[in-house]
């Protein structure tokens, strides 16, 4: 009797266990199959029915990540390689591309304006996390709806939208706080939002100021190594003077630290059930944010720089949507928005010793529109659209002696003329689904067209060269095919070609009179035309709720990329510029490049709570250089993330590491970004 007692309830527990295994795999499988995605279309799209690859970080796991930037979001991730010049910034790396190579987009809006670089840009902490719906980062080549700049992939912050009320009566629909203090950079950060609204309007307030102290830095390491990095000094003016200050704490990292504030205001008003409209406005602005890397560099035993720093990081967005959903007739959904951005940046730097700071401004105003139409049956999604954005740039020079306070001229960073570039789009993207939706086709196809032109006044001190006018105009056409197959719903295989552009800007196009006296001259080359990228991803998931296993890889081949090289100007190889024969250098589609790599992610969920996570990414890339192979800059090591975590309805907890590997080396550029001398000694 006992023995039977004893199997019923054995069998009774297993078929509970069962039912519970059971009810997770459905559970996770259901989240999955209905997940929302937007940078795929100008619409929310489900994720499976997207080709690409897509990763999307929700407002939840943000929160869970408790990261102070939104650079640091993205670290966090494992995804994505950020560089940082300095605390205050954070360049995201996709793929081997970064800065203006990959587009920054938040709300449906390029952040990408004409003096993006193709360097190091840190304009992705002046979105707040704090303000973040979601998050998502698309992979590869990804013009076709996005236009250019998106070489290596796009990112797209989608910030929180007003909670409506359910009565006619104003209610409180949402509130969050949040209150946090870090022991590594005495980090200060408060934010606030708060939610109200009815059936027809609603209001959302979002306010963070964070204030960032000085760094500190690892100790642990190889002692020999880890004394290159050590802070050993600062420069203090005393009586007038740069002086040498010994640091009491080399692992403190004096004169990195900084203040943010950002600020999100929105309305939303429904008119009826199927329309909305809605005002977006965004603001942020920080303190001076210290160049760390230039203020800790020497020569022959000296500080280089007494003061380097970033002005403040200030931008504002002022927006307004419209959006229509299941309407009748042909075209189902309509999304429209225009927009207006205002930028300042700003750079300041003063030698050790000298009396001169120079100042740098850069004031940018970009005004933009995007209208999109779609076409939704049980087969077929046809999205058509079109966008714009117009830029104009001042840009402003002074130098000031910081012991008279007098004012003198300095050449600016762009011309100091009017400055325009504008940007056309026409796209057209289609999902066809087939076999009950489980093989899916993406494909799509845009043109685009650029202009630029550029004045320069003062020829007497800013360049003194024999042309005071830019102009420059190029076409682009880029497009998409992809294939998705999913035999059931735990497996998926995708395989998708993209390709993507990017047209010179102010930087490749007018931040080119940099000499070395008498050896190097830059000068404008108006037959530049856009880098192009051409992309295949493959891609294998298999997810049956408890086992979660993605392998994917993609090859990128990249031409026409700009590079500097020797030039004929009126038809000479060197022209008289400052008294002094001079090479001729100009920006040039020379390049030819390639970039492929792989990765896989992992997740493991034994019961509902728990869950083993692992991923891992690898890239590798390459230019020809005269039949030569080198290593392209911008290309991270390996880069990974493996953790455990425990989550219940008001609890959550998880330990993980996210690391890189070593980059070799060999496996430096010579040129460009990489700056081999900073690399740690093999």
């Amino acid at each position: 009797m006992k023995q039977i007692i004893f199997n019923i309830i054995l069998w009774s527990s297993c078929l509970s266990a069962y039912s519970q295994t059971q009810e997770q795999k459905d559970s996770i499988k259901k989240v999955e199959l209905n997940e929302f995605v937007v940078s795929g279309n100008k619409f929310e799209e489900r994720k499976k029915n997207v080709t690409q690859r897509i990763e999307v970080v929700s407002s939840k796991e943000m929160a869970q990540m408790n990261a102070q930037t939104t650079a640091d979001v993205l670290t966090n991730t494992g995804q994505v390689f950020v560089q940082k010049s300095q605390q205050g910034g954070g360049s995201p790396v996709i793929r081997g591309f970064e800065a203006a190579r990959i587009q920054l987009n938040v709300d449906g809006i390029r952040m990408n304006n004409a003096i993006y670089r193709t360097g190091h840009l840190h304009n992705i902490i002046t979105m707040d996390n704090n303000s973040l719906e979601r998050l998502e980062v698309l992979y590869g080549p990804a013009s076709t709806i996005h236009g250019s700049d998106a070489l290596g992939g796009v990112i797209l912050l989608k910030t929180r939208d007003p909670k409506h009320g359910k009565a006619k009566k104003m209610e409180l629909t949402g509130t969050n706080a949040l209150l946090r203090y870090s022991t590594i950079n005495q980090e200060k950060t408060v934010n606030v939002g708060i939610t109200f609204g009815n059936k027809n309007f609603a209001a959302l307030t979002n306010l963070t100021f964070s204030n960032f102290g000085d760094m500190v830095q690892g100790k642990n390491g190889v002692d020999s190594i880890m004394d290159l990095w050590k802070k050993k000094f600062v420069v203090e003016r005393i009586n007038g003077v740069d002086t040498v200050v010994p640091n009491s704490d080399p692992f403190k990292q004096i004169s990195s630290g900084y203040s943010q504030f950002d600020l999100m205001q929105k309305f939303s008003i429904r008119s009826s059930q199927k329309i909305r409209h809605m005002i977006n406005l965004q603001l942020s602005n920080s303190t001076d944010v210290p160049r760390y890397d230039r203020l800790s560099e020497q020569s022959n035993g000296l500080p280089r720089s007494a003061q380097w720093y970033y002005g403040p990081q200030f931008r504002t967005l002022a927006a307004y949507e419209f959006n229509a959903r299941n309407l009748n007739g042909f075209f189902n959904d309509i999304s429209a928005t225009i927009s207006h951005q205002f930028v300042e940046e700003s750079r300041h730097n003063r030698s050790f010793k000298s009396a001169n700071l120079n100042h740098r401004v850069e004031r940018i105003h970009v005004s933009g529109f995007n209208v999109a139409v779609r076409h939704k049956d049980d087969i077929n999604e046809i999205t058509i659209g079109t966008d714009a954005q117009l830029n104009s740039l001042k840009s402003v020079a002074e130098i000031e002696n910081i012991n008279t306070g007098e004012v003198s001229k300095l050449d600016t960073r762009y011309p100091d003329g009017k400055n325009n570039m504008n940007l056309f789009g026409l796209y057209y993207q289609h999902i066809l689904k087939l076999m009950d939706g489980k093989l899916v086709m993406n494909d799509g196809i845009r043109f685009n067209y650029t202009s630029l032109h550029s004045m320069i006044i003062d020829t007497s001190i800013l360049f003194r060269l024999p042309f005071t006018d830019l102009s420059q105009r190029n076409r682009a056409l880029t497009g998409n095919i992809g294939l998705a197959y999913m035999p059931d719903d735990e497996l998926r295989f995708n395989i998708n070609f993209s390709s993507g552009f990017r047209s010179p800007n102010f930087d490749d196009m007018t931040k080119v009179f940099e000499s070395v006296s008498g050896q190097r001259l830059i000068v404008p080359n108006t037959d530049l035309k856009p880098e192009e990228t051409r992309n295949v991803d493959l891609g294998i998931r298999y997810n049956d709720g408890i086992v979660d296993i993605n392998v994917y890889g993609f090859y990128t081949h990249f031409v026409n990329a700009i590079v500097s090289d020797v030039y004929t100007f009126n038809g000479s190889d060197s022209i008289l510029y400052d008294g002094v024969l001079t090479p001729v250098f100009a920006s040039q589609n020379k390049a030819k490049a390639f970039v492929y790599g792989g990765g896989f992610q992992f997740i493991y969920r034994p019961t509902m709570r728990l869950s083993f996570n692992a991923s891992m990414n690898y890239t590798y890339g390459r230019y020809n250089n005269d039949t030569i192979l080198v290593p392209l800059d911008h290309v991270p090591p390996v880069i990974g993330r493996f953790g455990i975590k425990y989550e219940e309805e008001h609890f959550y907890g998880e330990i993980f590491s996210i690391f890189n590997g070593r980059k070799k080396l060999q496996d430096y550029s010579p040129g460009g970004e990489d700056n081999l001398q900073y690399a740690t000694p093999q």
